[in-house]
């Protein structure tokens, strides 16, 4: 015989909310996934790209790059535009951004056209970067704020593991990311292309969700406000009302200026966010998702087994993010950095060792026997490192560690650094690699070893901590 349920109407609705919130904030997260995909399906086109535009290291290098310069734009204005014009509006434009860089990146003529692409898909990836994670935080219960604002780092690693995959499975129906694959066009053109598909997804699936509940109240639609407090956060919605419109009459505009101080310019825990961001790039992680089946293939590996790798690498990530999500509120922020400084200086230091010491063939390392297999595991160990650690914990410090009246232009300033690191660390990873892959793989190892020493001297823990106490 069967038992009853024994739920209560109460908790029948407290299971209602809870289903509705995370796949609304699953349709958000969608955000991260193409912030992912579309700074990563490039990975499996730059050595096709470099051949068809005959590209030096440096434009080569600046081609990848310079959506990350977009989205440092895009973050930038993203905030300020979803309040003018809601959360939804943001999305759905953002997706038609996405959409129109895919197919302009894939009938590109010249490396010029296809660099002016990059950069406006970047302005959607920066969008993006910053819409999913306010959205989910302004439309989600305080118990399960946390966990569904890690949704959109998982998104993200999603993202650029669906992203390699596609390049492998289009360059092997090719034959090569070079050659031909449909209607005369080469299969890194598909790549760019099939960013086109989520990104239609997310359109049509933005407009199903509703607005934030905080932008509708900043826009005197306390009714709208209220249904969609009631169908998803539940409590008393009048309450929240009025929580969120004495929030809305402190808050005043806050400037770049206002975050000046007695020291460099800037308040010292400003100087923390910003370095914080630097540093997550510094260590060259990017390297990995953008340049990997280039760099494989350069020391011996052949395009499918560099493509291959590359996609194992970002499952890699994705398991190790899960491993941090599970962690972070348990370990702590500051533990979970050392530790993953301490891993990103051992494992980027044989790498540079390992390249280092191969011998040379026509102008490149070769990494024959034991030193492809001890690189190959270095570099994934690297992976867990940083997706363990420095991945989503940065994103959590830079969420709780300023106060409530500069938060929101403090995080739009360190962003904007994070972009610019990952910029410049793009841009010159085919110049420093055409010199020597131990330069630049030494070079990293130096921001591990110095990030180290940043986060023990100057990062303070903010496990348990309310936002207000900070």
């Amino acid at each position: 015989m069967s038992t009853p349920s024994t739920a209560s109407p109460d908790e029948e609705r407290d299971d209602l909310h809870v289903s509705r919130v995370i796949l609304t904030s699953g349709v958000a997260a969608l955000g991260g996934f193409l912030f992912g995909f579309d700074s990563s399906v490039i990975n499996g086109a730059t050595a096709a790209i470099r051949d068809e535009f005959d590209l030096n290291s440096f434009v080569q290098g600046f081609v990848v790059a310079i959506a990350l310069l977009g989205a440092a734009i895009g973050a930038w204005y993203a905030g300020r535009i979803a309040d003018r014009y809601g959360r939804i509006r943001v999305m759905v434009i953002t997706a038609g951004v996405f959409i129109l860089s895919s197919l302009g990146s894939m009938l590109a003529f010249s490396w010029v056209d296809l660099a002016v692409w990059r950069l406006v898909g970047g302005a959607a990836i920066g969008s993006a970067s910053v819409i999913a994670p306010a959205y989910i935080a302004e439309i989600a219960p305080a118990g399960l704020r946390g966990r569904l604002g890690s949704l959109q780092q998982l998104a993200i690693v999603v993202g650029i593991f669906v992203a390699l995959l596609s390049d492998y499975f289009l360059a092997e129906a090719a034959g090569g990311a070079d050659q031909d694959l449909w209607l005369g066009l080469e299969a890194w053109r598909w790549m760019f292309l099939a960013a086109a598909v989520p990104a239609l997804v997310y359109g049509v699936l933005a407009l199903q969700i509703p607005e934030s509940p905080r932008y509708l109240v900043a826009h005197d639609r306390e009714r709208e406000a209220r249904s969609v407090l009631r169908r998803f956060v539940g409590g008393d919605p009048d309450s929240r009302i009025r929580e969120i419109l004495r929030t809305l009459k402190g808050e005043g505009q806050v400037r770049v200026r206002d975050l000046r101080g007695p020291r460099f310019g800037l308040l010292p825990i400003v100087w923390v966010g910003i370095l914080l961001s630097v540093f997550q790039q510094a260590v060259g992680i990017n390297v990995i998702f953008y340049y990997s089946s280039q760099l494989w293939q350069s020391v011996g590996f052949s395009e499918s087994d560099s493509m291959i790798t590359s996609v194992i690498t970002s499952l890699v990530n994705i398991v190790s993010t899960l491993v941090a999500i599970a962690l972070v509120d348990r370990v702590g922020r500051k533990p979970l950095l050392l530790w993953g400084s301490i891993g990103m200086f051992v494992t980027l230091g044989t790498l540079a060792v390992v390249f280092g010491t191969a011998p040379v063939v026509d102008g490149d390392p070769s990494l024959e026997g034991a030193r492809g297999v001890i690189a190959l595991i270095a570099a994934n160990l690297f992976v867990v490192s940083f997706a363990t650690s420095w991945g989503p914990a940065v994103w959590v410090l830079l969420g709780e560690m300023f106060n409530n009246r500069i938060r929101a232009t403090a995080l739009a300033v360190a962003a904007a650094a994070q972009w610019i690191a990952n910029f410049a660390i793009t841009t010159t990873f085919p110049s420093l690699s055409s010199v020597s892959l131990a330069l630049a793989y030494g070079l990293y190892t130096a921001f591990a070893f110095v990030s180290i020493v940043f986060v023990w001297k100057a990062v303070t823990e903010t496990k348990g901590r309310e936002l207000e106490d900070m």
